[in-house]
């Protein structure tokens, strides 16, 4: 006799949320039937579509394309893929995506469900070129483009800053070397701000200074990109890069991604072509709002605050965060974090209407990361997230809801994608253009190859060796 479960357990059980539950049920993928408005669902049917999901997931597969199809597309390979934010700009833009290279269980649960035909490869670290070209179904030098945001917490500003002396800096280096071996026309490389002065090598501040040999190219500030940058030169490749904020680019959120382009045949390409601006400078229209992209939205999946914060988010408006509290009332909410340095703007943190979201997080309900609907008392939706990041609604997101909001949160905004896509496929075809001049890419200084080159230098006593790393 077979026993029947609710829709809440059998979500439970494969690790997805009701909602998504419920449209197996729909979809008859699961049996199961409607009593009233809601779903029973076979308990064998459950277990044996996760028995094939497990099944499915655990295997690498190459990609599966319609050979009478349009071959006329460049050929893009993508890798730390995740939830494929940055590979569905680049697609808009024109490339074929022939493979996708992620570790995280549940992005590559996600990659299946949105796109079954492409390649489908773990842990990079695993994986010969060869072993890759074969994946995609290609031959040496049919790579038009490589794209890879390697794992930005070993250069974030935010942790510990072990750049390649941590696993995820590894992958780095793994990823360069490939494209190295695998020769593509572009490598696109993606990743966050402290790229930018991360050193390869940390010296603890109390051993620098009087009494300390000099800081040696390793461990100065930017000394992890000096590195990588070495590397590809030594290849023949040119970089250009800058700091790029995604808002410029129509995203509506403030997300600021270093961009690295690099060039096999040497010559420098420019830097992205923004579609938009701030206040309307250079004739462009104004920054996209939270308001235009949750605009129609009806359904919401969402976590919850606890009562404790609710409490005081019953006293914010649209676009306050803490400080709009009465000092008493500030202290106590904030409790020993009141007295701690920082600007702290992502306690008790509601959204604006008006405004660009701010950089979307990987839990918006996390005290010091807080990311509030403007008026409703509630974290953003996974439904909001996904507008924000710009992947479209019908999007399939694997795993539970937290896993949901990591994958959205830790994607590239797909309008930053197609920037960079269409850079690319510009410069594949021999019409790329300069943007505007003395266009403000972002609110940071040195952030810029130009920029970033001098400042490197001017940490030196001595001029750099050229490529004295090696």
């Amino acid at each position: 006799m077979s026993t029947h479960i609710s829709i809440e357990d059998a979500a439970l059980m494969l690790e997805v949320s009701p909602q998504h539950a419920r449209s197996l049920c729909r979809k008859q993928v699961l049996k199961a039937e409607r009593i009233g408005s809601t779903w029973v669902v076979d308990a064998e049917s459950v277990k044996h579509y996760q028995q094939e999901a497990e099944q499915h997931i655990a295997k690498d597969h190459p990609a599966y394309f319609d050979a009478t199809g349009d071959t006329d597309k460049p050929i893009a390979l993508s890798f730390f893929s995740g939830a494929m934010g940055l590979d569905l700009g680049i697609e808009a833009a024109g490339f074929d995506i022939r493979l996708a290279c992620e570790f995280d269980k549940y992005c590559r649960q996600t990659i299946l469900l949105n796109r079954p035909n492409t390649a489908l490869l773990g842990d990079i670290n695993e994986y010969s070129a060869a072993q890759i070209l074969e994946a995609a179904q290609l031959d040496t030098n049919n790579v038009d483009l490589m794209v890879g945001g390697p794992p930005c917490q070993a250069f974030s500003t935010a942790g510990k800053r072990k750049a390649f002396n941590d696993d995820r800096g590894n992958a780095f280096l793994k990823f360069i070397n490939l494209a190295i071996e695998i020769k593509p026309r572009f490598l696109v490389i993606e990743n966050v701000r402290g790229l930018l002065s991360c050193p390869m090598d940390h010296r603890p501040h109390n051993q620098r200074g009087p009494g300390f040999p000099d800081l040696s190219l390793d461990e100065m500030k930017g000394g992890a990109l000096n590195f990588v940058l070495c590397l590809l030169k030594k290849a023949g490749y040119s970089c250009t890069f800058n700091l790029y904020n995604s808002a410029n680019f129509g995203t509506p959120q403030t997300r600021e991604r270093v961009i690295i382009v690099c060039s096999r045949d040497g010559s420098a390409a420019p830097f992205l072509q923004p579609t938009h601006s701030e206040e309307g400078a250079h004739g462009l229209p104004k920054w996209k709002t939270f308001r235009d992209a949750v605009a129609g939205l009806e359904s919401h999946t969402h976590l919850h605050f606890p009562e404790k914060r609710l409490k005081y988010y019953r006293h914010l408006r649209a676009g306050q965060n803490w400080r709009a509290l009465p000092i008493a009332m500030q202290q106590e909410a904030l409790g020993k974090s009141f007295f701690s340095g920082g600007g702290k703007t992502g306690f008790l943190r509601r959204l604006s209407w008006g405004k660009p979201s701010p950089t979307l997080v990987t839990h918006p309900a996390m005290p010091a990361t807080d990311l509030a609907h403007p008026e409703e008392d509630r974290p953003l939706s996974i439904e909001e997230y996904k507008r924000i990041q710009e992947f479209p609604d019908s999007w399939q997101l694997a795993g539970p809801l937290v896993q949901q909001y990591k994958q959205v949160g830790n994607a590239v905004p797909a309008s930053l994608g197609y920037a960079v896509g269409k850079l690319v496929k510009d410069l594949l075809e021999n019409k790329a253009t300069a943007p505007p001049d003395g266009f403000k890419f972002s609110r940071y200084r040195e952030t810029s190859h130009f920029e970033w080159s001098q400042a490197f230098e001017r940490q030196q006593q001595v001029p750099q060796p050229s490529l004295s790393l090696f």
